[in-house]
């Protein structure tokens, strides 16, 4: 009895340890982009029109930790559901390491998103040196802005998007669906379900270009955007209004740089 009862002791611990982890994690990544990612924000304010700064391999991984650091403030929150929900299940099953594959299964979620981290620093670059966008990273051709807002507007009513966002909106359906045993189990599933979430958001963090990457009332609006959009029961219904938005936005700057 003394020993189910310290099982039944550390189970509950282990949930707690999962919430407190992701409040934390989370915490951390807002504070690392309130405080500016390691950029000079203020320079950036001051002097949007100066050219972008040189890219060197410091540069471009500061760059890669400063998109990987702010998708996971922006995304951890609504992925938070199906980590609980997956800690839940494990302890159920009265696993002894519940905490510890839940913590993988966010690793491989996270690995996911450090991808495209990378392909968002490459995108950086390729603009920059077209010479789209700005000290402050943010778009300096309104045709550019403009097809960005029209494409991401169009993406919310593609089969695509439909497809990600169910799973997304749906932590039961997702590991009812995609439940593999054990540790390798554990990260495979984070990775599977960070790709529905790529697939569901990755026009929409697109849209920082538009605005300027290091915008914080545009970060803060798009993860606001995305957490109602997984958590909320109208969330379809808010995806299509969005796209009208999105699209009815990229006309009127399509139009204004013709």
């Amino acid at each position: 009895m003394t020993e189910l009862r310290l099982l039944e002791h550390v189970l509950r611990r282990d949930r707690l340890v999962v919430v407190v982890a992701l409040v934390a994690v989370v915490t951390l990544a807002w504070t690392y982009l309130a405080i500016g990612a390691g950029m000079d924000t203020e320079m950036m304010a001051e002097m949007p029109d100066m050219e972008p700064m040189p890219w060197t391999p410091v540069y471009a991984a500061l760059l890669f930790v400063m998109w990987w650091v702010m998708m996971i403030a922006m995304m951890v929150p609504s992925a938070a559901p199906t980590v609980l929900l997956y800690a839940a299940v494990k302890h159920k099953e009265r696993a002894p390491a519940a905490a510890v594959e839940a913590w993988v299964f966010l690793a491989g979620y996270l690995a996911i998103w450090a991808g495209f981290s990378l392909v968002a620093v490459l995108a950086q670059w390729l603009l920059e040196h077209a010479g789209l966008l700005s000290m402050a990273m943010a778009s300096t051709s309104a045709m550019l802005g403009g097809v960005i807002l029209l494409a991401a507007g169009l993406y919310q009513f593609t089969p695509l998007k439909t497809a990600c966002l169910r799973y997304c909106q749906s932590p039961l359906l997702f590991l009812s669906q995609h439940w593999r045993p054990g540790t390798m189990g554990a990260f495979g599933m984070g990775l599977r379900h960070g790709g529905y979430c790529v697939g569901c958001c990755w026009f929409l963090m697109a849209l920082l270009f538009v605005s300027g990457v290091m915008n914080l009332i545009w970060i803060v609006g798009i993860a606001l955007y995305v957490a109602c959009e997984k958590l909320l029961p109208l969330g379809r219904r808010l995806s299509q209004a969005a796209g009208v938005a999105l699209i009815l936005s990229g006309a009127v700057a399509l139009g204004r740089g013709m």
